[in-house]
């Protein structure tokens, strides 16, 4: 696909960038090389690959949310500025 100069004003206009006349060469070579790319990439073998969704074979590993009952509240509230019915208590943050 090759692109034209009324194209590049058309999307230089589109995106509200302007363009000098000395630059739209310049923007020509580069978004055809772009699209060159594409193309390459869009006609890449990939018959017989097998499908991933991420570069590494990590996966997300969550664990069981289970309550556990804590029996030492006194000092897991030691360092707390301020409590209330052993709760930590915070500044309001929201209007």
């Amino acid at each position: 696909m090759q692109v034209s100069e009324e194209e590049i004003l058309h999307i230089a206009n589109l995106a509200y960038l302007s363009i000098e006349e000395n630059e739209i060469e310049n923007y020509l070579v580069n978004l055809q090389d772009i699209l060159n790319f594409a193309n390459i990439v869009n006609n890449a073998p990939v018959e017989n690959l097998e499908l991933t969704i991420g570069a590494n074979e990590a996966k997300n590993v969550f664990r069981k949310d289970e309550v556990k009952v804590f029996e030492d509240t006194e000092s897991l509230l030691q360092n707390a500025m301020e409590k209330e019915q052993n709760m930590f208590k915070i500044p309001k943050v929201i209007n």
